[in-house]
């Protein structure tokens, strides 16, 4: 296992299915890295780059991805409930089938992501385009 820890480089890794619970990865380079089936549940991903990485299946409930690069990541069928998006970069992710109607999504642009039309128009009603 790589050394973990607030701004590693883990880009084009692959840590399918690791154990990654509560796991500071504040401000850490996850570009392309393949996280698929991993358990990110109260991890920190604050500030971190996740461009192009691939979260299939991931459950991140309870998890910080604020201020997070996610641009094209691919979360199809991930968990996010109860995990903070604020100022999240979501240009061309795939989040659908994802569970996160109860994550914070204050500031992020959900707007640009494919999601699926359920989650659409529960985030349109708490957490409007405009702020």
């Amino acid at each position: 296992m790589v050394e973990l820890g607030p701004g590693v480089d883990l880009s084009f890794q692959s840590l399918i299915g690791q154990d990654l619970r509560e796991v500071d990865l504040s401000g850490a380079n996850l570009r392309r890295a393949i996280l698929d089936g991993a358990d990110l549940e109260g991890a920190n991903l604050s500030g971190a780059d996740l461009r192009n990485a691939s979260m299939i299946g991931t459950n991140a409930m309870k998890a910080a991805f604020d201020n997070a690069d996610m641009r094209n990541v691919t979360a199809k069928k991930a968990r996010f409930g109860l995990a903070n998006f604020q100022n999240a970069k979501m240009d061309g992710a795939d989040l659908r089938g994802i569970r996160g109607r109860y994550a914070v999504w204050r500031g992020a642009n959900w707007w640009d992501a494919k999601m699926n039309d359920d989650l659409r128009a529960a985030l349109k009603k708490k957490w409007p385009q405009d702020g």
